[in-house]
């Protein structure tokens, strides 16, 4: 997932006795927690990394939520509905983590809709078949599986708490795309060529989830050094061509890489390099979908106000405080 880090600045001369403590927890591998003191430029990288995550899970509904009228069975139906809900639910968990560092939720969606924060890069490609449900699952959700299950170990914790649960889900989520694929191979002929029209898609934007190049990477250094990332791009990358190819091989679907071969030397897949200009692009909201998909997420919100509101006036009620004056609405025909 890749973001700019608009928010870090530098350190505005901290207490060398609070810095040096700072650095004795992170070398035990210890983890930070919310009272704890903090550099500024830390909980600034956090607040960029939880948020981007969060924002991701929200928007990472809309494109297979887009199919859940017209999935080709009633329990094709619930299998989605059930994985759209946990990806609200993740969403959740990453703002509440992200609030403790300060940082309101409302405040985090104003970042988000006014272009200051990011999501990641392989929600602004449009899911144009049935099958692309699946390959989001075994494609997408696996490369999310590899970036985030070293996040359990980062250094800040309630962001490792969080991922721990979202791991788990995740990693069913995977196998739920792997079954819907190997299902629809096992059927016609038109099955198996959408099955692999997807994967076609799908392949070399999962690759940029990881993000640049490390060479080419802004953020990666620090984030190794303070923990809050456990692996580079590249390592991460490379972990997850591994895993795919063998389950490639047991759906019967071709990776749209020539240059994919075993490297008996490394131990590892050789592989090409995905469209570097092109992730750029996406980044910069010129992707297929990104302004469709802040639209529908402005709407949501604006959608949302009054619910906002009532919640607001009723958590005062319940405490006693003064609540906001909100307007009556009035309802077409409630004086009959």
């Amino acid at each position: 997932m890749t973001a700019v880090d608009t928010d870090a600045g530098p350190d505005t001369g901290p207490d060398p006795a609070l810095l040096a403590q700072f650095e004795r927890v992170l070398a035990r591998s210890d983890r930070i927690e919310p009272r704890d003191w903090m550099p500024e430029r830390y909980r600034a990288t956090l607040v960029r990394q939880v948020a981007q995550h969060a924002h991701s899970e929200i928007i990472g509904m809309q494109p297979e939520g887009s199919w859940l009228t017209r999935a080709p069975s009633l329990r094709r139906k619930a299998i989605l509905l059930a994985k759209v809900q946990d990806e609200a639910g993740h969403g959740l968990y990453l703002y509440s983590a992200c609030e403790t560092l300060g940082v309101s939720r409302e405040e985090l969606t104003l970042r988000l809709l006014e272009g200051r924060q990011k999501y990641s890069s392989i929600f602004n490609y449009p899911t144009l078949s049935y099958a692309d449900v699946g390959t989001i699952g075994w494609l997408v959700d696996g490369a999310a599986i590899c970036n985030q299950v070293p996040l359990c170990r980062t250094s800040y914790g309630p962001y490792g708490r969080a991922m721990v649960r979202i791991c788990k889900e995740e990693s069913f989520h995977q196998r739920q795309g792997f079954e819907l694929l190997m299902t629809m191979r096992s059927g016609t002929e038109a099955q198996r060529a959408m099955v692999q029209e997807s994967v076609d898609r799908f392949w070399w934007p999962s690759l940029m989830m990881f993000g640049p190049p490390d060479a080419e990477s802004p953020n990666t250094a620090q984030s190794m050094a303070w923990g809050i990332k456990r692996n580079t791009n590249d390592e991460l990358r490379q972990r997850f061509v591994d895993m795919t190819v063998p389950q490639a091989q047991a759906l019967g679907v071709t990776l749209p890489d020539p240059d994919l071969r075993w490297n008996e030397e490394r131990g590892h897949h050789d592989f090409g390099q995905p469209d570097w200009e092109e992730l750029a692009q996406v980044v910069r909201g010129n992707g297929p979908c990104n302004a469709q998909r802040l639209a529908h997420r402005q709407r949501a919100h604006d959608d949302g106000a009054w619910v906002r509101e009532a919640a607001t006036a009723f958590a005062a009620r319940r405490s006693g405080e003064p609540s906001l004056s909100v307007e009556p609405v009035e309802t077409p025909g409630a004086d009959r």
